[in-house]
């Protein structure tokens, strides 16, 4: 496991590890160099899903809910400087390669973004990995803050097209009427691999 100090990121990769899921870490203390001498946001994990195929992983830690008198849940803002970051790695990739946002959810309330027996329990916390392909995101993404240069879902609208990670690499490996698509080449264990999210709260 690489040496991380985001909790979420590393909460990722144990999880990661916990399916079996073929991945790369990518060093996110170097900003990778783009022609011009600009730098570009690195990505969080390459995580492969077949020969030639794989998604661009980039990992946001969030409260599930925010706030301590009034809760917020569903929160999935980003800097949208890292959406143009995603956009260049997507390009920069082969085409079976697309930019994926990971949700990893930390949970504090009684409430959860995924069925109980679905949550990660890592360094004695509970996670939930909610996953949104970067095209559906930067779709509906709203400015959130002018002022921080954020954007961010309609709550409703990321609940429809995000679902649990696991479930997204499951249409990879293992499932007969999608496997080929993705030129599943790796044994996943399908026991750990979760259905479509189920509506919660």
């Amino acid at each position: 496991m690489a040496d991380r100090h985001n909790r979420y990121e590393r909460a990722f990769e144990a999880y990661l590890q916990r399916l079996g899921v073929p991945y790369v870490a990518v060093d996110e203390a170097r900003r990778a160099r783009w022609p011009g001498g600009k730098t570009l946001k690195n990505l969080d994990f390459i995580v492969a899903t077949g020969l030639s195929t794989g998604w661009l992983v980039d990992v946001k830690g969030r409260r599930f809910p925010t706030g301590r008198f009034h809760p917020q849940y569903w929160k999935n803002w980003s800097p949208e400087e890292d959406l143009h970051s995603l956009q260049k790695w997507e390009n920069l990739f082969s085409p079976g390669y697309r930019g994926l946002f990971v949700f990893a959810y930390h949970i504090v309330g009684q409430r959860s973004p995924v069925p109980e027996n679905y949550e990660f329990h890592f360094e004695r916390e509970r996670y939930g990995f909610i996953a949104i392909p970067f095209a559906d995101y930067a779709a509906y993404a709203r400015r959130l803050s002018p002022r921080w240069g954020t954007v961010m879902m309609p709550a409703g609208i990321f609940r429809q097209l995000a679902r649990p990670f696991a479930a997204l690499i499951a249409e990879c490996w293992g499932f007969p009427d999608t496997s080929q698509a993705c030129e599943a080449t790796y044994a996943v264990d399908p026991a750990l691999l979760v259905p479509p999210l189920t509506e919660q709260g």
